[in-house]
């Protein structure tokens, strides 16, 4: 069996771009078609396609039609598949097996491609034009993968593993995923992660020849644009890198100098042009790509059938045939200017190729009036295939201060420049935004303009409020929980001044329910002789009052004031204000330890709330009981003639 593969490489076909355009309606379809018959006339193992195999992510019926008519004539039929595949197809393909084993199918010719940006899986079923060809055996779809995982997410890169004889490939594939998000991923540690080929007795992991295709920004589209894959973020295992998306056919494989020489880049570039820009007008070439054990070449296969394409520059100041205040030699110069540039595309022109060319010619006109554009393009009808589009009317970039306001002007963007929704967005509405994220808003735009996502917008908005409004809910929730911390704290708090305070009132009730029941036992007869106590009267208690207080301030007491006074001749008037005064100056003293152990009470809550807990059950129960008490104690004194001195008779 011989051991070399080879394979033709195309990207970007874009198949049904300008198919309402009566003259280039048909060039997508022609050049694919004669893709396919390059790849029979060398022979090839396969054809490998790098992602936008439709202009569209929704194609018209004429688009699909025309794409399943030219795969089947070209990859149905008896042919000899020289290849096997030992990895596990339901892992590489979305079918979960390649087309040539399904006994329902003869397929001849193989296709293996990725998804690109303008056919890539959208809305909820995450299903494109592409899977439609996939579930009709046409081509084998591969590198569609899944973010998993919280954050930035992760994938995970499987390669497709081919033998043929003692050639051993691992192909890698990872279909379009948005600029922003596939740049987190490489900048995110472990956000990638590469599948290797298990060492075992038929083939070490070092024998396999690693090509990996994607379809991602490979050069910024726009000043200080970040959302591109550097070639530093790929591993050096790997060999041959197949770059998708770029439109630039680079004819010669490119050294990869970010890393280091460790492999080579290829970009094939679109296979039509798509946009009437300085890159498209390149020479379009697809690639074959022959592996023979750990040796590899390319060899660029021109395309006949791509319709010409010239693009030039010229700046009319230089000019000294052009008069700035003569319209007319403006028209005459460019008119020359653009007959030179057709005869030059019917020189490049290949016999296959389409008759009429396209010409843009990118006109500074610095210093002039433009000229009426329509009327222009009217001589050139029948020469070019877009005379509408001949002229491309451009200032140089100058700066020069505004009168009114002193403001810059800036430099003209080139209205041919591929121009991104997502950094318009970024230029004009980046301090604006502030509900709509800025990249998830670019996105939805993208997908209206380009893809017909009619509800692009919409999901985006209610995406949007709906993490707005969780915010909102998840911050009241926490303000919620902090005022609910604060009022418990509170409520604690009045809890212990309020036990603190009720402390001091037991106090107080439990010495005036102990007063009172002094008073009462008192009035009642002793149980052992079954008399009563000696009747007090008001004197009785006054000198038990005045004696008392002599007790505790060691003064003598009233009887012994009295007798003292009689002995020094004192007048007996004289005594009675004596007996008053220590009445009084008792009544003082008490009154005034009264107050003091009220003011300690008071001014010390901590202590009467540490020694004594938050009300219950009990100790309201015990305060009714005192307070009850103290009412049963005052009745029983106004029924026995009891006052505050004691008892008496009534009279």
């Amino acid at each position: 069996m011989e051991d070399t593969l080879r394979i033709l490489v195309a990207t970007d076909n874009h198949l049904g771009v300008w198919e309402s355009d009566p003259v280039r309606g048909n060039d997508s379809f022609d050049t694919f078609d004669e893709i396919f018959q390059i790849a029979k006339q060398h022979s090839v193992d396969f054809v490998l396609l790098g992602g936008d195999l439709f202009h569209e992510n929704k194609p018209s019926r004429n688009s699909v039609v025309k794409a399943v008519d030219i795969l089947s004539k070209h990859c149905l039929g008896d042919g000899d598949i020289l290849f096997e595949i030992l990895s596990d197809q339901k892992v590489n393909f979305t079918t979960g097996r390649v087309n040539y084993e399904n006994p329902n199918f003869n397929i001849g010719l193989p296709v293996f491609t990725i998804h690109g940006n303008h056919d890539d899986p959208s809305s909820v079923d995450n299903m494109s034009a592409v899977d439609i060809l996939a579930s009709a055996n046409l081509v084998n779809y591969f590198g569609k993968t899944t973010i998993s995982g919280s954050g930035s997410g992760g994938v995970k890169i499987s390669p497709i593993l081919i033998r043929k004889g003692n050639t051993k490939l691992a192909l890698y594939g990872l279909g379009n995923i948005r600029d922003e998000r596939m740049c987190r991923l490489f900048n995110t540690p472990n956000g990638v992660e590469w599948a290797r080929p298990l060492s075992n007795p038929i083939a070490d992991v070092e024998d396999w020849v690693n090509v990996f295709v994607l379809h991602q920004n490979r050069v910024p589209h726009a000043q200080g644009a970040k959302n591109i894959v550097r070639e530093s973020h790929l591993p050096k295992f790997l060999d041959v890198v197949i770059w998708g998306h770029e439109h630039e056919c680079i004819a010669e494989v490119q050294s990869s100098a970010a890393s280091g020489g460790a492999f080579s880049v290829l970009q094939p570039g679109s296979s039509v042009a798509t946009a009437l820009s300085e890159g498209e007008s390149k020479k379009k070439h697809v690639f074959l790509l022959e592996i023979r054990q750990k040796k590899w070449r390319t060899v660029k296969i021109p395309l006949e059938t791509v319709r010409p394409f010239v693009f030039d520059s010229v700046t009319l100041s230089h000019q000294t045939s052009v008069n700035p205040g003569n319209p007319d030699s403006v028209v005459d110069f460019l008119a020359d200017k653009v007959d030179q540039m057709i005869s030059l595309a019917a020189r490049e022109a290949s016999s296959n190729g389409p008759d009429l060319p396209l010409i843009r010619c990118r006109v500074d006109y610095s210093g002039f009036s433009t000229i009426n554009t329509q009327t222009f393009a009217q001589q050139f009808v029948d020469k070019v295939a877009n005379p509408q589009d001949v002229l491309l009317w451009q200032k140089a970039a100058v700066r020069r201060r505004a009168a009114a306001n002193g403001a810059m002007l800036q430099p003209v963007t080139p209205a041919d420049a591929e121009t991104r929704i997502e950094d318009l967005i970024g230029e004009h509405l980046k301090d604006e935004l502030r509900i709509l994220p800025e990249q998830e808003l670019g996105h939805a735009l993208n997908e209206y303009v380009q893809k017909d996502e009619k509800s692009a917008l919409v999901e985006t908005v209610k995406n949007a409020l709906k993490e707005t409004q969780q915010d909102a809910e998840r911050r009241t929730k926490d303000v919620s929980k902090d005022v609910q911390e604060n009022q418990e704290s509170e409520m604690i708090l009045k809890a212990l001044l309020s036990a603190a305070g009720f402390r001091r009132e037991k106090i107080v009730a439990s010495r005036v329910v102990n007063a009172a029941k002094d008073k009462i036992n008192s009035s009642l007869p002793d149980p052992n002789t079954n008399k009563k106590p000696k009747q007090r009267t008001r004197r009785t208690q006054q000198t038990d009052d005045i004696e008392n207080h002599s007790a505790s301030t060691g003064e003598s007491s009233d009887d012994e004031g009295m007798s003292d006074a009689i002995d020094n001749g004192t007048p007996r008037g004289s005594k009675r204000v004596t007996r008053s005064s220590m009445r009084q100056k008792n009544n003082q003293n008490n009154r005034k330890k009264q107050r003091e152990s009220d003011s300690d009470m008071a001014q010390t809550p901590e202590v009467g709330a540490q020694n004594m807990p938050a009300p219950s059950v009990s100790m309201i129960s015990t305060r009714v009981q005192a307070l009850n008490g103290l009412r049963a104690s005052k009745k029983t004194s106004k029924d026995s003639g009891m006052s505050k001195w004691g008892s008496f008779k009534k009279h």
